[in-house]
């Protein structure tokens, strides 16, 4: 959720698809005849061009993803309710100082090109031949970075994960299968804070009425984009594949317990009403790995110590050791990682994603007793000796490993959503759309 990355991959899956299926371009006087002000947020506001254009590429991803369109109005709601949010964000990003500067968006939209297998220059040709604003969808990048840094920076500051924690989620998952995962719909209807019980009646009636459709066969995705209040509404619902744990803590324990195509009670909680489906289940595999176990030596350069010098260093002290000297010998006399060096150079048995790229390329492409040339890395120059490999079930290490990740990235999106919901609700916003 709060990773650039995942905004470009979301960007680059979808955008040309959108382009594709949308007339993303007005001429110029129906724009002019529509640019007034549909919505005022605080100081800012959101204009019909605006809307427009977001409604167009909302609308073509949806037809994308064969995703059943609400109403026009329901659409409009829901697209302008995200656009309301974006300017909230990027608000406060701005006054948080967060800014996104020219070299990190073209980066950005270069990898977004090449996601999608062209050139930078294919791209934006295949962009402006389809009407699309290239300084615009620079533009609109921008403000998605900004909004994930931001998202980003809020999590970071509300949550942490103690030790214990990492213990307590281990222990939770006892007996089960800790890597089944499951597919998990969700429609989210907001209640005001302090709401009168009129308005929490209204809303009870809303998750009524959206539970009853499921139930009666209506498609989710549909009746998510049509009754939903999260952010995840115009994606139909879909929290993607996630794990017991990494699901929200108000029905983590309930999802294991459903069937597939059930569909829950509604479940209340403070300022929200839920209903979850159970989309889909799968059981994760064991995470068994090729580890190696290798040794080195390390010539570190300096002022006294050239390339050239540490490369000659490391011929001669493997040309001694094919002769047949002790390659632990001369690591604990020569090799300035001298962590390793008292080990004779041993580094253990290690996974993939151990070391740094270009010591693992190499050491992957040697057989046991193999050694390398000398090679350069950040640390210096090297030969590696491959003394054996084997597989290893590292299933408890992933898990352990994973632990963190998956606790954080719940609380994060538990905190997040809270935080969205603050924004709005104390946000000044005026509402214009037609009726």
């Amino acid at each position: 959720m709060f990773k650039e990355g995942q905004i470009l991959r979301a960007r680059a899956a979808a955008l040309l698809a959108a382009v594709l299926l949308a007339a993303v371009a007005l001429p110029a006087q129906a724009k002019e005849a529509l640019d007034r002000i549909v919505a005022v947020v605080n100081e800012d506001v959101v204009l019909q061009s605006e809307l427009d254009q977001e409604l167009r590429t909302v609308t073509a991803q949806l037809r994308q993803r064969n995703t059943p369109l609400p109403s026009s109005d329901i659409l409009s709601r829901q697209v302008l309710e995200r656009l309301i949010l974006q300017k909230l964000q990027l608000s406060v990003a701005q006054r948080a100082g967060i800014r996104v500067d020219d070299a990190t968006l073209n980066a950005a939209v270069q990898r977004i090109a090449e996601q999608n297998r062209l050139s930078l220059s294919e791209f934006r040709t295949t962009l402006e031949r389809e009407g699309y604003d290239y300084a615009k969808f620079r533009e609109g990048l921008r403000r998605e970075i900004a909004i994930a840094r931001l998202q980003q920076r809020q999590a970071e500051s509300q949550v942490s994960v103690s030790p214990s924690e990492i213990e307590e989620y281990l222990a939770s998952q006892g007996g089960q299968n800790s890597s089944t995962e499951y597919l998990v719909g969700h429609i989210l209807i907001s209640v005001p804070e302090s709401a009168s019980p009129e308005q929490l009646q209204a809303a009870r009636d809303k998750a009524a009425a959206a539970r009853e459709q499921l139930a009666q066969g209506a498609d989710f995705a549909r009746i998510a984009a049509a009754y939903s209040d999260s952010a995840t509404a115009l994606s139909g619902g879909d929290l993607g594949w996630r794990t017991q744990q990494q699901l929200p803590t108000l029905f983590a324990d309930q999802v294991p317990r459903m069937r597939v195509g059930d569909v829950s009670q509604t479940i209340e909680s403070p300022g929200a009403l839920h209903l979850i489906k159970l989309l889909e289940k799968r059981d994760g595999e064991r995470q068994v790995v090729t580890q190696t176990r290798a040794r080195h030596i390390l010539i570190r350069t300096n002022e006294v110590v050239s390339d050239a010098d540490a490369r000659a260093r490391l011929a001669a002290l493997k040309e001694r050791i094919e002769s047949g000297e002790s390659f632990a010998d001369l690591a604990r006399a020569n090799s300035d990682d001298k962590a390793s060096a008292a080990q004779g150079g041993d580094l253990g048995w290690a996974s993939p994603g151990t070391f740094v790229p270009t010591f693992e390329e190499v050491m992957s492409k040697l057989r046991p007793n193999q050694i390398s040339a000398p090679f350069e890395t950040r640390f210096g120059w090297h030969i590696v000796q491959v003394l054996e490999r084997r597989e290893h079930d590292s299933t408890d290490e992933f898990r352990r490993a994973k632990a963190m990740e998956n606790i954080r990235a719940r609380k994060s999106e538990e905190a997040l959503d809270a935080w969205l919901r603050r924004l709005r609700d104390e946000a000044y916003v005026d509402i214009r759309l037609e009726s």
